[in-house]
């Protein structure tokens, strides 16, 4: 069948990548990465069909389940293109589209992650933490205080928090006062999801999210090395090691492994933003002079 008359629902998936399900804590979705009939290449969320029904979203408790089921996906990106019904050149030039664009959401989330584990780290001995009896809740309920009082133990330095299993998001109004309500959506759901980053820089979660990060990479900078002594990046370095891999991106930081003298791995910041605003690809309309 043409790749023209291939129905939406049914069109190929290309590579996988998981990202953060915002509106249900510590839980993450996997995307598909689709080539639509116009040409457009686009995320899609993933479904687990049952039956004859789309079924469930496609989801994880952990990102390192997600991201094993996405790699080992991903390794026959090379073959989901082969199928295609388009010119052979085309189909070199979405092989390099599709893998830019994993490394790219995988970058992303990996580096939020990091900034998220430094963030509680910054925070992990502070003094101060309410006990549950302490904290001021709408009506005095008492299943809000709980669930609440679970969100800051983990993150104490959050100003707003998402409560799924009550349908609820509260903001804090002073100290341990919890009172206020927030609005209950998808875009406070994000906003909560980058509270819980950004709250331990001492920025807020709900500005410009771009300009936010920027910061935080300029304040790990100085303290980049201190990353490579990260139980996680030690585990995600050896990993590396396992599959052959001397060189490494996670989020904004590139670490390679220096074999000379006993170094071990080094870690700088990549400073690759403008190459991937001019969208590097494969040239395939003429002859480049």
């Amino acid at each position: 069948m043409p790749y023209s008359q291939i129905p939406n629902f049914a069109l190929p998936t290309l590579a996988m990548c998981p990202q953060p399900w915002y509106e249900l804590n510590g839980t993450f979705m996997m995307y598909e990465y689709k080539l639509k009939k116009t040409g457009e290449l686009k995320w899609y969320i993933r479904f687990i069909r049952q039956g004859n029904d789309i079924g469930r979203a496609d989801l994880y408790n952990d990102l390192k389940s997600a991201f094993e089921v996405a790699t080992a996906y991903n390794s026959q990106i090379i073959d989901n293109i082969a199928i295609l019904d388009i010119a052979d050149e085309e189909k070199n030039s979405l092989f390099l589209k599709v893998e830019k664009a994993v490394m790219v959401q995988s970058r992303l989330i990996n580096e939020e992650q990091l900034m998220l584990q430094e963030a509680i780290k910054r925070y992990g001995l502070v003094a101060g933490i309410k006990s549950a009896s302490e904290i001021l809740v709408p009506n005095n309920n008492e299943n809000l205080r709980f669930a609440l009082n679970e969100e800051l133990q983990m993150t104490p330095f959050i100003e707003i928090a998402r409560l799924y299993r009550h349908g609820v998001t509260l903001l804090k109004n002073g100290d341990n006062d919890w009172t206020t309500y927030a609005k209950h959506t998808k875009k406070t759901a994000i906003f909560c999801y980058r509270e819980k980053i950004a709250r331990g820089f001492d920025l807020c979660g709900a500005d410009h999210w771009g300009k936010t990060k920027a910061k935080i990479r300029t304040m790990l900078l100085p303290r980049a090395n201190q990353l490579l002594q990260l139980a996680s990046v030690k585990r995600m370095l050896a990993d590396a090691l396992v599959r052959g891999q001397r060189v490494l991106l996670a989020g904004s930081f590139v670490f390679w492994y220096e074999e000379k003298g006993n170094i071990g791995w080094c870690i700088k910041e990549a400073s690759d933003s403008d190459s991937a605003k001019k969208g590097h690809t494969l040239w395939r309309q003429g002859k480049i002079l």
